[in-house]
């Protein structure tokens, strides 16, 4: 079948928030154990006690010589393989460190379904923390790195300019989104919840044919390229990305947008102009939370007087810092907002709230269409990259499913515009209507 927007969209049958079968992890060689190491009488008394901690939790932990230990009365449902002693002490000196640098080396693994065991870790986890609140100073997340304009470029370098190539494998081929998806209705494709995001920003900030939009992060360009075509606007879009902003330009000339979508590879806080409306998506987390007021500064200085706006990122619902493992090797100086801190960018401007969304459910799926994908690629990605490297994003798309599905991640959307605005819809009918406005036919 075909969008509405022109992209050709597949569908397939499946609950919205179900997992998809994963595929299973690739062994690692038995030579990793150490085998011939006996477990101490200590050792195992450290293990019982941190499963006593974390609330006899429903999974095992497998040990080098063989040997299992889980919680009485429990039934796993995975076990956590530890190969060495040595990698048995690294990870109880502090798990947020080092779980992700000992299972990208193969010196943990879990037998079972990795989100299963994450998600379950992870509900553990949150369920000490209740009882005894002095593991967050035992287990401390290392505090994120700075991002000032230079620390921001090579936080993107780090992390976006792995090649669009990696990226193609398993992200949407409709608009080459590495954000949240919006799944309103059972079977979507990734393509199709892709677009059907796009559309549903683009409603959020009612855009008008003939209207000035800027971007702040913008990726390929995707959501740039779509505001243009569909809604009729005219888009100046912001990326530290040096390769993301040449992909960009070179799709805004194949499809025609070159005039109407100009891309800028600069730094957020050096946008210039007066827009009608401001979108950020999936930027806010790289900003950090010392330079929010800085970034409302931006927005209320390109913003015009009848001015509309949306952020959506990814947050939580108690202030804490991101893993200190997915900072350091996946997205480093990054950080997940609560409402509360979004509000520092809004607030100082006198920005009015419109809308607030938690699409954190449509996350999940969102995350479980990438795993697939990367996992049907794993074999070219570990040829292309490592067998490491496969594993860390493995890692990573499996933990920030298990972050969703537990609520220890949130994903927030946020509409916002001048005080005063009186022209707003009277109920949010207009976002769900059957058709959206295309700037070839005018408003509907």
């Amino acid at each position: 079948m075909a969008d509405d927007s022109g992209y050709a969209v597949r569908e397939h049958h499946a609950e919205p928030f179900d997992l998809p079968a994963l595929v299973p992890a690739a062994p690692v060689p038995a030579s990793r154990y150490s085998k011939g190491e006996a477990v101490t009488r200590l050792e195992r008394r450290i293990l019982r006690t941190i499963l006593d901690v974390l609330g006899h939790p429903p999974f095992a932990i497998a040990l080098w010589n063989g040997e299992e230990i889980r919680a009485l009365g429990t039934v796993a449902r995975s076990a956590l393989m530890i190969r060495s002693r040595a990698a048995l002490y690294r990870l109880c000196l502090n798990p947020h460190v080092f779980l992700g640098e000992l299972y990208t080396r193969g010196d943990i693994d879990v037998r079972g379904d990795l989100r299963v065991f994450l998600q379950d870790a992870f509900r553990a986890y949150e369920t000490a923390l209740a009882r005894r609140p002095y593991l967050v100073r035992l287990w401390r997340e290392r505090r994120p790195r700075r991002g000032s304009q230079e620390a921001s470029r090579a936080h993107i370098r780090h992390h976006y300019d792995l090649g669009d190539g990696f990226y193609r494998l398993w992200l949407d081929h409709a608009a080459m989104q590495y954000t949240c998806g919006y799944y309103p209705r059972p079977g979507m494709s990734l393509e199709a919840a892709q677009i059907a995001k796009m559309h549903h920003i683009c409603r959020k900030l009612r855009l008008r044919p003939g209207e000035a939009v800027v971007e702040a992060g913008c990726g390929w360009g995707g959501l740039a390229l779509f505001m243009a075509r569909t809604y009729g606007v005219t888009v100046t879009a912001y990326n530290l990305s040096k390769g993301q902003i040449e992909y960009a330009r070179k799709r805004a000339a194949d499809q025609g947008l070159a005039e109407r979508v100009m891309f800028i590879e600069d730094d957020y806080r050096n946008i210039r102009g007066h827009y009608d409306a401001f979108v950020s998506v999936g930027m806010l987390e790289h900003v950090g939370a010392a330079h929010y007021r800085a970034f409302g500064s931006v927005i209320d200085r390109c913003l015009k007087d009848h001015g509309r706006g949306l952020i959506h990122c990814i947050g939580r619902n108690k202030a804490y810092r991101v893993n200190s493992w997915v900072e350091k090797r996946i997205f480093p100086g990054t950080y997940a907002p609560t409402l509360r801190e979004i509000m520092e960018v809004l607030e100082p401007h006198a920005l009015s709230v419109l809308d607030v969304e938690n699409l954190r459910l449509h996350y999940v799926r969102t995350l479980g269409d990438w795993l697939a994908r990367f996992e049907h690629h794993a074999e070219r990605v570990g040829g292309e990259h490592g067998e490491e490297f496969v594993r860390a994003w493995r890692l990573y798309l499996c933990g920030s499913i298990a972050s969703f599905t537990t609520g220890w991640l949130q994903l927030f959307q946020v509409a916002f515009s001048r005080p005063g605005l009186n022209d707003l819809p009277a109920s949010r009918a207009y976002l769900y209507a059957a058709a959206p406005p295309r700037a070839d036919l005018g408003l509907q």
